[in-house]
């Protein structure tokens, strides 16, 4: 094998690993949100979890974080305004990065 093929297979091995990452933290940031905005509409137990669930599923309609802050806007619209959504939503991608990164070297 040579070193152009080596290095090939590492920026393939790095880009699967990398997307592999963000479509867990993705995930993660999502049901994080959803237990936030759970606790904002004082659902708690079965139906909170149902809840958090439901903001993941709602990401898989298109690419990008626009389809989870519709459902997030909708939901908590008199509790949370774009702004905090926003800001939660990025607070959350952080904590969800994090979590999964300390979880791979654990």
């Amino acid at each position: 094998m040579t070193t152009f093929d080596e290095r090939e297979r590492a920026y393939e091995s790095k880009f699967v690993h990398d997307a592999e990452l963000r479509f867990k933290a993705e995930a993660r940031r999502n049901r994080l949100l959803g237990e936030w905005a759970a606790g904002l509409l004082d659902k708690t137990g079965d139906e909170a979890k149902s809840f958090a669930l439901g903001v993941v599923a709602a990401d898989v309609h298109e690419p990008g974080e626009e389809d989870v802050y519709r459902k997030l806007a909708a939901d908590l619209e008199g509790k949370a305004g774009e702004s905090e959504i926003r800001t939660k939503m990025a607070e959350m991608w952080d904590l969800a990065r994090q979590q999964i990164i300390d979880e791979k070297e654990g």
